[in-house]
């Protein structure tokens, strides 16, 4: 026998050994039901104490942001939440025994948050962010339930799924977890302060900051819960920028009260927050104390800062002519009576746009989107009437976005890539909403 056949045949073998594994592990997956369809055990009341902290906890997760319809009861779910692969419908949250967690134990719930099944066994779906609520403690999510439990029950069954074969099976998700989860606490760093850890705890864990931050594969997978690299959210065409960026969200070189201020506020000297961060801010953040706060901000803050500044995709000296005229005649009619003609803005009201790393982010998904949507803080206790930026949408064309924000990127000494028209379209129509 040739050695080559005998290294084909023995990766073959090893081949057959993985696919034995794999597969054993699948089916792992499938059956390890933990006595599925167990009568609920009876509970004692929660302690009005329990209760609290775990509608605290709510707030810090934004639980009911995705667990509520709009215009329907809060936790009942039956929001769609749209992905390449189709359609996730959020499940009710309430405490109604027949179509909601009525009949849960806090073990069925903690199966759910830690490992990512549902009372009955079946795998659940990462667009309930398990990856991140495997690192919340037990007794966390004890107190979560509690509150959850405290909720009136709402008698309602959210849509099923419309997801595409064969994402839509049992198997398809059991090889999905075998790639891309492990369930797992996360373990306090010796080596950092107790805020920091605090911090971690609540950005990797109930916050779930990466599930928008960061680049998904072809599968829909992150890297890891560490990864805040920033990344395009799937069918929204917002991009989440890299929080470890200095060109981007980065916020190491702010004072820690500037980034408190962004996160409870939703306005800081250096910016305000927009689209689905504003959302966040609304439902979520505003509401936690300075505390976690604070603690949230050193973590942020000392995040490792990555890369050197993007280059652009263009060469900006191809905008130019006539091209230019249009987009600084443009900018003067439609932009410069807020803005002010030197991009300087207004302080707490307008924001400058001369330096604001959001004119010159790669890919420029939320510039195109302000202008086309309008661009609203959120109305918070230290904000309480925010200025908002009208929709340009029904008033200018794609070419006229695309010269406009041309000009925007290449004025006051930016040094961007100018847009075309049909990256314009691109992001009016969402025709980039499946990527990744």
């Amino acid at each position: 026998m040739s050695r080559l056949r005998k290294t084909l045949l023995g990766l073959l073998a090893l081949l057959a050994v993985a696919a034995v594994l794999f597969g054993a592990r699948v089916l792992m997956e499938l059956h390890d039901g933990r006595d599925a369809g167990r009568p609920a055990a009876p509970r004692a009341a929660a302690n009005a104490q329990l209760v609290a902290q775990g509608e605290y906890l709510a707030r810090a997760g934004n639980c009911m942001a995705c667990h509520t319809a709009r215009g329907g009861a809060p936790g009942a779910g039956g929001a769609s939440i749209p992905t390449p692969f189709g359609t996730v419908y959020t499940s009710n949250i309430t405490p109604d025994v027949a179509t909601g967690i009525g009949a849960w134990s806090a073990d069925d719930f903690w199966l759910a948050m830690h490992e990512g099944r549902s009372r009955d066994g079946r795998l659940l779906y990462p667009a309930f962010p398990y990856p991140n609520t495997t690192h919340v403690a037990r007794a966390d999510a004890d107190a979560l339930f509690a509150y959850l439990q405290s909720l009136p029950p709402v008698a309602y069954t959210p849509p099923p799924h419309a997801l595409r074969f064969p994402v839509n099976t049992q198997l398809a998700l059991a090889a999905w977890r075998t790639l891309y989860f492990r369930p797992g606490e996360l373990r306090p760093d010796p080596q950092q302060s107790a805020e920091w850890n605090r911090g971690a705890y609540l950005v990797q864990g109930l916050g779930h900051c990466n599930a928008c931050h960061a680049t998904r594969n072809v599968l829909g997978a992150t890297r890891n819960t560490l990864d805040l690299g920033g990344g395009l959210i799937p069918m929204q065409n917002w991009y989440a920028p890299a929080l470890n960026s200095p060109h981007e969200a980065g916020v190491a070189e702010w004072p820690q009260a500037d980034v408190v201020s962004l996160l409870k506020n939703g306005i800081a000297p250096q910016g305000s927050v927009i689209g689905p961060m504003a959302e966040v801010v609304l439902q979520s953040t505003q509401h936690l104390n300075d505390t976690d706060l604070h603690a949230m901000a050193t973590y942020l803050r000392a995040l490792p800062q990555q890369g050197n500044a993007p280059k652009p995709r263009r060469e900006a000296a191809d905008f130019g002519g006539d091209r230019l005229v249009r987009g600084q005649a443009l900018y003067g009619t439609h932009c410069a009576s807020c803005h002010g003609e030197g991009g300087q803005g207004a302080p707490g009201i307008y924001p400058r746009l001369a330096g604001n790393r959001t004119v010159t982010m790669e890919p420029p998904a939320n510039l195109v989107r302000v202008v086309l949507a309008g661009g609203f803080p959120p109305a918070t206790a230290g904000n309480p009437r925010p200025y908002g930026m009208p929709p340009f949408a029904t008033v200018l064309t794609d070419d006229e976005v695309a010269v406009l924000l041309s000009y925007v990127r290449n004025a006051w000494g930016h040094q961007a890539s100018p847009l075309t028209t049909y990256e314009v379209n691109r992001y009016r129509t969402g025709s980039t909403a499946g990527s990744y």
